[in-house]
C-alpha cells in the first residue's frame, strides 16, 4: 500500500514547471548565441555570388558552414571522412563542446587510435543547415535585416543539407570522399550523399537509419513540435525579440523524443520503478521517479545548447526526406550502378528505426548492384547504442574501415 511522505501540501503547477525545466541562465544563451553567427569551429562563408538553391524554391545567398577537422589530409587527398551528424548533434564530435564544456559527443568513435582512427584519416564534420551551431538556419542572424531569421529562414531538406556539405568539400579542395559516416539523421545524410554523388563516395556507412521516416516517427516529431510552438514563450516563433526561450516547451520535446532512443530493457535497467531520493511517494507531481528526474534533466540540459526554431527545422528536414520518392518510388533506381561500397547497421531494440530498415536498404543496394555488407547488432540499448560504447559495433566499424583502406591503397598511419 502507498503512504503519504510528509505533510499533506497543495500542488503549484507553475512551481513544478520551474523546478523541472529551469530557463535558461543568461550567460549560456549568450555563448549560443554567440556560436550561431561567429562559431568556436571553423567557418567557411559562401556569397552571393555562390547560392545554395533549396530543394522549397529559395535560393539562399549568402550563407555559412560551420566545421571542425581531426587528422591530416594525405597528399593523395584520398583519406577523408565525412561525419554526418545526428538530430541533436553538431560538429563538436571530438573536441570539448564550447557551449556545455562537455567532451565530444562521438569521441569513443573519433580519435587517435579509434575506429575512425585520426592517426590514418582526415574526419570532417560539419554542422547541418538549419542547425544552431554556427551553420546557418533561423538562429543565425539575416543579412538583410540584421535581426535573427526566425520563421523567415526557408524550410530545408536533407538533400539541402548535403548539397551544402558538398559545396564545403569543393571549398576544401576534397574532390572524393574515402567514407561518408552518419547514424539517425546523419545516415540518412548518408544515404543522400550516396545516391547524389556516387562519384564522389568510395564507401558509406549508414547507422541506424532509414531512408524515410514512418508514420510513427512523424507523429512523434510532431509531438514535440506541437510541444515548442504551444509554450506561451515561443511567440510564433520570435521570441528572441523579447530575450525569452520556450524553454518548456523545447524540454517537454527533448524528453518526448529521448524515450523514443531507449528502449523499455535500458529504462528498466536504468531506472525500474525507483523512486528518486526518497523512501516513500510524495502524492505530488514531483519527480518521484528516477526516470522522471532523468527525463528533466535531459530536458533541462538540452535547452542550454540547442535552439528551439531549429528543432522545428530539423525534425521537419527529417520527416521529409524520402529517398525512394525522388527516384519514382523506386529505392533500387537511387543506387542503381553505383561503385560506393556500403555497410549498413542496426541494432535490435532501436524502434525508432528498427532493422526492417536497414534491411530494406540492404535490399535494395543488392537490386541496384551495389556491394554492401550488413550487420544487426545485439544492444538492449536502444537507438542511441550508435552513440554508446558497442563494442561489437565498434570493432565493425573500424573492420570495415580497414577492408576499404586496403583496396582504396591507403596506407597506414599518416
Amino acid at each position: 500500500m502507498l503512504r503519504r511522505s510528509g505533510a499533506a501540501q497543495r500542488v503549484d503547477e507553475s512551481e513544478i514547471e520551474m523546478a523541472s525545466l529551469q530557463p535558461v541562465p543568461s550567460e549560456e544563451r549568450q555563448g549560443r548565441s554567440r556560436e550561431a553567427d561567429n562559431p568556436s569551429s571553423p567557418v567557411m562563408t559562401f556569397g552571393p555570388d555562390q547560392p545554395l538553391q533549396l530543394d522549397c524554391g529559395v535560393s539562399l545567398s549568402p550563407f555559412q558552414i560551420a566545421y571542425q577537422t581531426y587528422g591530416a589530409l594525405n597528399a593523395e587527398r584520398s583519406n577523408a571522412i565525412l561525419i554526418c551528424h545526428w538530430l541533436t548533434g553538431d560538429q563538436h564530435v571530438a573536441n570539448v563542446h564550447p557551449v556545455t564544456g562537455k567532451p565530444g559527443s562521438w569521441e569513443v568513435m573519433i580519435g587517435p587510435g579509434r575506429p575512425i582512427d585520426t592517426d590514418r584519416y582526415f574526419v570532417i564534420c560539419a554542422n547541418v543547415l538549419g542547425s544552431c551551431m554556427g551553420t546557418t538556419g533561423p538562429f543565425s542572424t539575416n543579412p538583410a535585416t540584421g535581426e535573427v531569421w526566425g520563421l523567415d529562414f526557408p524550410v530545408v531538406t536533407i538533400p539541402d543539407m548535403v548539397r551544402a556539405q558538398a559545396m564545403l568539400l569543393d571549398r576544401l579542395g576534397i574532390e572524393t570522399l574515402f567514407c561518408v559516416v552518419g547514424g539517425s539523421m546523419g545516415g540518412m545524410q548518408a544515404l543522400q550523399w550516396a545516391s547524389a554523388y556516387p562519384e564522389r563516395v568510395f564507401a558509406a556507412m549508414p547507422v541506424a537509419c532509414s531512408t524515410r521516416h514512418s508514420a510513427q516517427n512523424i507523429a512523434f516529431h510532431e509531438v514535440g513540435r506541437q510541444a515548442v510552438m504551444a509554450d506561451p514563450d515561443w511567440r510564433g516563433g520570435r521570441y528572441f525579440k523579447d530575450g525569452v526561450e520556450p524553454h518548456r516547451g523545447l524540454g517537454v520535446a527533448r524528453m518526448a523524443g529521448h524515450i523514443t532512443y531507449l528502449s523499455d530493457v535500458a529504462l528498466h535497467r536504468k531506472f525500474g520503478r525507483r523512486l528518486q531520493d526518497r523512501t516513500l511517494p510524495t502524492f505530488s507531481f514531483d519527480a518521484d521517479f528516477q526516470v522522471e528526474s532523468y527525463l528533466r534533466y535531459q530536458g533541462s540540459s538540452f535547452v542550454e545548447r540547442f535552439d528551439a526554431n531549429s528543432y522545428l527545422y530539423l525534425t521537419r528536414a527529417m520527416d521529409y526526406f524520402d529517398l525512394a520518392a525522388d527516384h519514382g518510388g523506386k529505392l533500387a533506381a537511387a543506387f542503381r550502378n553505383t561503385r560506393t561500397r556500403f555497410c549498413v547497421v542496426s541494432f535490435t531494440s532501436d524502434w525508432l528505426f528498427p532493422t526492417a530498415d536497414s534491411r530494406a536498404i540492404v535490399h535494395a543496394l543488392n537490386a541496384g548492384g551495389a556491394r554492401v555488407s550488413f550487420a544487426e547488432i545485439e544492444s538492449d540499448k536502444g537507438h542511441d547504442a550508435f552513440l554508446l560504447d558497442e563494442p561489437e559495433f565498434l570493432t565493425i566499424v573500424r573492420s570495415f574501415l580497414d577492408s576499404c583502406a586496403s583496396a582504396r591503397g591507403l596506407k597506414g598511419k599518416i
